[in-house]
């Protein structure tokens, strides 16, 4: 794998459009999942950005619409920001100065262990690793930047 994009303005480098594949392991049954869509980073009432999901969730043959929504705070200098869900609870923090995040987030028994990887200005990573008593995942997400006609970035 190559290097890392480093990120000095974190909030400018996300806002946009993004195309969105992601694909989800269940390490203990070897079941696959895959999420298609689209995020897209804009305004709202408050500071920094309201990320929006939405696609297409498929999981044993039976595809369903998801969505998701989560807010992008500033952070304390300009390639940090806070994560929070829809509701304002904290989810975590995001820091790509050097273009590479790990972080945790503890949810009930289960630990989600994520990486941030930013691969250009046109495409980044996430990687998160989801285990505990209830859950033994891995959900891959690769972003790309769609362009003003709606393709996928370089």
């Amino acid at each position: 794998m190559g290097g890392f994009w480093p990120v000095p303005e974190v909030l400018t480098y996300l806002a946009g459009s993004w195309r969105v594949e992601r694909s989800v392991r269940d390490l203990a049954s070897g079941d696959t999942g895959h999420f298609s869509g689209t995020t897209v980073f804009g305004p709202w009432d408050g500071e920094g950005l309201l990320h929006q999901e939405s696609g297409t969730f498929t999981w044993q043959g039976v595809a369903r619409p998801a969505e998701r929504t989560l807010r992008f705070l500033p952070g304390t200098s300009p390639a940090e920001t806070e994560v929070r869900f829809a509701d304002g609870r904290y989810f975590h923090d995001l820091d790509l100065t050097s273009g590479h995040h790990v972080t945790d987030h503890p949810c009930a028994a289960d630990l989600y262990r994520g990486e941030f990887t930013v691969l250009d200005e046109q495409h980044w990573r996430t990687v998160w690793q989801v285990g505990g008593p209830a859950k033994d995942l891995v959900l891959t997400t690769e972003y790309a930047r769609e362009t003003p006609d709606g393709s996928r970035g370089g």
